[in-house]
């Protein structure tokens, strides 16, 4: 009689916090890092190039964002948050969800709440960038016209999923797959944010150090979001609303036009520091948030009698 077969131990130590939950063998983690990213850009480049045929465009990578450009975008780096999820789950038999959160459910009311926070210090932040700072932001004058049209419905209905698909490449998979390298917890932690939040800050392909440091700073704290709330509403809502917010900003503020997308060296400057402080100021709310719900839930009930 054969010997009955014994599970092997699962992918998921539910001991360990969000961000260094999965276990993994070595060599994974440097598939998915390396993988990923280039999912990403081959999925835009050919993205880009149907839509140079479909515009007759004799320069499809050019950097001026057409309409059709952005849900291009979009819908690549949706897709390629799926190709991710997948990818893990096929390599590691983890559950899905675990992918979302760790130690409780995926919580919508969180997703809720920290999207209205972040619509809150998102939308100060902007405000005081275009206070003092109106050069560096691009904007020009307001109007409303077909191409801004054009634009707003792209951005009101596929913003959301580019940013919940960086969300999942980076935040859901890259972080814990890093982490998977180190057993103790806190570097384990340390090396999951760094490998991540520098893949997120690559990707991103600027040469200029106040764009490329502003991407690195949002990556990680984008990250700490999640292992500080145990899961990935934080960080979902807070790319979310960031990117819808600012594209609207710009759609409306594009003189009727087309933007261009510029990364080059001194692109950015100093007013990048008012939204680094915005980033800041979400982690420690989600950090405030993420406190008074453990001490809410440790306060034992108590009956009618007064006994507990």
């Amino acid at each position: 009689m054969s010997p009955v077969a014994r599970p092997g131990p699962s992918a998921v130590d539910p001991s360990r916090p969000f961000g260094a939950h999965l276990r993994m063998s070595w060599w994974k983690p440097f598939v998915l890092v390396l993988a990923l990213p280039l999912v990403l850009v081959v999925l835009q480049v050919l993205a880009y190039q149907l839509v140079g045929v479909i515009e007759g465009s004799d320069d499809p990578l050019s950097p001026e964002l057409t309409p059709l450009k952005s849900l291009a975008v979009n819908v690549a780096t949706g897709a390629t948050g799926l190709v991710a999820v997948l990818l893990l789950v096929w390599m590691t038999r983890v559950p899905w969800s675990a992918l979302f959160s760790s130690r409780r459910a995926f919580d919508r009311r969180r997703l809720a709440h920290y999207s209205i926070g972040a619509a809150l210090m998102v939308g100060a932040g902007a405000g005081v960038v275009g206070a003092v700072a109106p050069a560096s932001t691009g904007w020009t004058t307001f109007a409303i016209s077909g191409t801004t049209i054009a634009f707003l419905t792209i951005t009101l209905l596929t913003t959301p999923i580019q940013a919940a698909g960086e969300e999942l490449i980076y935040r859901s998979v890259m972080l814990p797959a890093a982490a998977s390298w180190v057993r103790p917890v806190r570097p384990a932690l340390a090396v999951g944010l760094v490998v991540s939040a520098l893949g997120f800050a690559v990707v991103h392909g600027s040469t200029d150090l106040w764009l490329a440091g502003y991407f690195t700073v949002v990556a990680v704290s984008t990250g700490l979001m999640a292992i500080l709330s145990g899961g990935m509403e934080a960080p979902i809502a807070f790319h979310v609303v960031n990117n819808v917010l600012f594209g609207v900003i710009s759609n409306v503020m594009s003189g009727g036009g087309t933007t261009t997308i510029d990364r080059a060296t001194d692109t950015g400057d100093a007013s990048l520091l008012i939204l680094v402080a915005v980033n800041v100021g979400m982690v420690v709310l989600v950090a405030t948030y993420e406190r008074r719900r453990r001490r809410t839930s440790e306060v034992p009930a108590h009956r009618p009698d007064g006994t507990s």
